[in-house]
């Protein structure tokens, strides 16, 4: 029996299962601010925020690192300037079809109507495509910058090249929609670094070109510049010595295409042995619609015979339809028979049917008869035979159609591609035969003025980089990164379900918290246990006197020790408390109770022989499976060898029989259980048992585990007298500061992760 005498315990105490523990102050979460908003809308408790944020802080700081890392990392920008000057339009002297004179003088529509134009996609398309953008290199790298250049530009170790590594060009031969949708993305890349800076009070207007690249820059800015000239004189018909220079330009690279178009086309039509026709149509194409014609016929002919077919299979062995009698030995022989029959009734008024001339005509009426029967076959036979051969002549025909069918398919299939080339080298031929017509015309209306836009100075590869400011970037990136860091943390917060204060257990489980047991950082448990000043071990001692206060008996005198899952730190748990009893001079049984996955006997350093699963089967005694261990006052009883089913085992009426006898002969029991969740082991143990104690471990177990593991330790009407909070961290949790941390500053106990 205990030697602790037993202590009244106030009814209301009682009621209230409350703890022995050492008085602590009330931990301050998010949620106990959200209670407080409810009961004063008004209140905002900025310890609770700042503790979260303490318990957070370095995902507060890895997030201001990422987004400080990231301002660093952006690339650094050039700018390139192209200046060109926009004079008003005059009135025209020689007119060109095309060309609409407009009055001179200033015009502020006309100026923001060029400084639009300048920045419109149409230009920004133009320029990709005379600078080739689109699938190129230097295309793929604007597109994604590599980390190595971004560090490069950052260290300002040497500014990037065109000719570096980059992406392959896509292949030629990129389906439509794709060369689009490329075109598009390099008109957005040249609008996206294009400003327009007109200069106040003057005809000229900047065009800056901002890019990562030095020499790309100072080419698109030349580019908008060029482009945006051509683009005006396309609009005039080029009337100008630089349109007629642009259109030969344009003459000579359509030149090249049709060449290449009907090139294409002619060695098509090789390959494949396409010859182009007036009509259009093939040979095998007419061959098709000759042998369809006639299918048709052959149809409409074994259509016929089998109906003739049928009719004399309908017939049978009697007479042919009427027109299959048509046939003159036929007719001849029925009208034989019919005269020999009228021959054969006369002469039977007057003889005998066996007279001799009597039974001579009886026999040439009977051979008679069988000639007939021998011509229906014959035309019977005829019947057959031409209905078989209609149906092979339709069978073949169909074969042969086909097959013809295929060849016709092949061949439009071949022609599909040739058409696509015809109809290309014909636009390239109608495009050149346009355009040499208005090169034509331009030559003729030599007397147009020059053109109304020039280019001033065109743009040079910048020598410094335009942006960014570091200084600004680090401003931004650290308070962004902090104000991204602040929501992640309480976004966090609010996501966790996990069971990490006393409060939290009280609030879902409704069970008092009879003990907290600090995190451990570097020692093992044995070595924190050795210091009787460290927090681990005065957690211990006080969860051992909350347990005598915990039912008006004292300590149970058969305790389970279970969690509602593994690795919560039951063993460690039930081997201390086994020790600490031991410490009051109680005899103790510890046994190892999980017959699944042991692991007391292992931490203990013995061996794991005869045990519980052995005495529950009838192979051994409880003297047998009881082992001393280095404190005389401390027996065990490991869990054996694994049993095949030790739910069985646990149901049987053994184990009742081996508390009792051990509640008897021992002062205390502790039993290192299975967890709850997923196995029956845990129930059946806790309804055997005078009393459990569920382990939580702090930041693990999930509200919603440890809820399921009470309902069914309830199910089985276990004696649930309390909780225990294993691994919490109060510093760094954020949560204030306990009894145990107190012990912690004088005692220089370093934490420790509870198996």
């Amino acid at each position: 029996m205990s030697n602790v005498p037993h202590l009244p315990v106030p009814e209301v105490l009682a009621e209230k299962r409350i703890t022995a523990a050492p008085h602590r102050p009330q931990a301050l979460t998010t949620k106990h601010v959200e209670e407080r908003k409810a009961e004063d809308p008004s209140v905002i408790d900025l310890r609770a925020y700042w503790l979260v944020l303490l318990k957070r802080r370095f995902q507060i700081l890895g997030a201001a690192a990422a987004v400080l890392a990231v301002a660093l990392l952006t690339p650094s920008t050039y700018r390139a300037t192209a200046i060109l000057q926009i004079d008003t339009e005059q009135m025209q002297i020689v007119q060109v079809q095309g060309i609409t004179p407009v009055q001179g003088g200033y015009d502020i529509d006309y100026y923001n109507t060029q400084y639009e134009l300048l920045k419109s996609r149409a230009l920004a398309e133009r320029v990709a495509e005379d600078l080739n953008l689109a699938g190129s290199d230097i295309f793929q790298r604007l597109q994604v910058a590599p980390l190595s250049q971004r560090l490069r530009q950052l260290l300002r170790l040497g500014t990037p090249s065109p000719s570096s590594a980059a992406p392959a060009a896509k292949n030629s031969g990129a389906a439509a929609g794709a060369q689009v949708s490329e075109l598009r993305d390099a008109a957005s890349l040249v609008q996206g670094g294009l400003v327009i800076a007109p200069v106040r009070n003057t005809h000229l207007v900047r065009i800056n070109y901002d890019s990562t690249i030095p020499s790309f820059a100072a080419k698109v800015a030349n580019a908008v510049a060029d482009g945006f000239i051509a683009s005006s004189l396309d609009r005039q018909f080029g009337a100008s010595s630089y349109a007629k220079k642009y259109l030969e330009d344009q003459l000579a690279q359509l030149t090249s295409r049709l060449e290449d178009s009907e090139r294409a086309l002619v060695e098509f039509a090789q390959k494949e042995k396409i010859v182009p026709t007036a009509t259009g149509s093939s040979l095998v194409g007419q061959n098709l619609l000759d042998l369809n014609s006639s299918l048709a016929k052959a149809q409409d002919q074994r259509i016929r015979a089998e109906s003739r077919w049928n009719q004399v299979k309908i017939a049978g062995d009697g007479a042919l339809p009427p027109d299959l009698l048509n046939d003159p030995l036929l007719r001849s022989q029925q009208e034989k028979l019919a005269q020999l029959q009228s021959d054969y009734q006369d002469k039977l008024q007057t003889f005998k049917p066996d007279y001799p001339s009597m039974l001579a005509l009886k026999a040439q009426i009977d051979g008679v008869k069988d000639q007939i029967k021998g011509a229906l076959g014959n035309v019977r036979a005829s019947v057959k035979t031409e209905y078989d051969m209609a149906a092979a002549q339709e069978k073949m025909l169909e074969t042969e159609l086909a097959s013809l069918r295929t060849q016709t398919l092949e061949v439009d299939s071949r022609s599909i591609q040739y058409n696509i080339l015809k109809r290309d080298a014909d636009t390239n031929r109608q495009l050149y035969n346009a355009l040499l017509q208005r090169y034509k015309e331009v030559g003729m209306a030599g007397g147009v003025k020059a053109s109304n836009l020039s280019i001033v100075d065109r743009a040079e590869v910048p020598g410094g980089r335009f942006a960014p400011s570091l200084s600004r970037n680090l401003e931004a990136g650290a308070l962004i990164g902090l104000m991204l860091g602040v929501m992640l943390a309480l976004v966090l917060e609010h996501l966790d379900d996990t069971l990490k204060t006393p409060e939290d257990v009280e609030q879902h489980l409704h069970l008092a918290v009879l003990g907290i047991i600090p995190r451990l950082s570097k020692q093992t448990p044995d070595a924190a246990l050795k210091d009787p000043r460290s927090s681990f071990s005065e957690s211990y001692r006080s969860l051992r006197t909350a347990l005598q206060f915990s039912t008006d008996r004292g300590v149970p005198k058969i305790l389970l020790i279970t969690s509602p899952a593994a690795n919560e730190g039951k063993s460690t748990t039930a081997l201390t408390l086994a020790r600490n009893f031991a410490q009051l001079g109680k005899r103790v049984l510890l046994i190892e109770g999980d017959l699944r996955r042991p692991s007391l006997a292992k931490t203990m350093g013995i061996s794991a022989g005869t045990g519980l699963s052995n005495l529950l089967a009838g192979a051994a005694t409880a003297a047998q499976a009881t082992m001393k261990t280095s404190d005389e006052r401390i027996d065990i009883m490991v869990s054996g060898p694994p049993p095949p089913s030790p739910t069985e085992l646990l149901a049987g009426p053994k184990l009742v029989s081996l508390l009792m006898t051990s509640a008897e002969k021992y002062d205390q029991v502790i039993i290192d259980g299975p967890p709850v969740l997923g196995i029956a082991d845990a129930p059946i143990l806790a309804n055997a048992s005078t009393g459990t104690l569920l382990v939580i471990r702090s930041r693990v177990t999930k509200i919603a585990s440890a809820q399921s593991a009470m309902r069914r330790l309830k199910t089985t009407r276990a004696r649930l007298i309390g909780a225990l909070l294993a691994q919490h961290e109060a510093r760094t949790g954020g949560y204030g500061y306990y009894y145990y941390d107190t012990q912690a500053t004088y005692g220089n106990t370093p934490r420790l992760d509870v198996k």
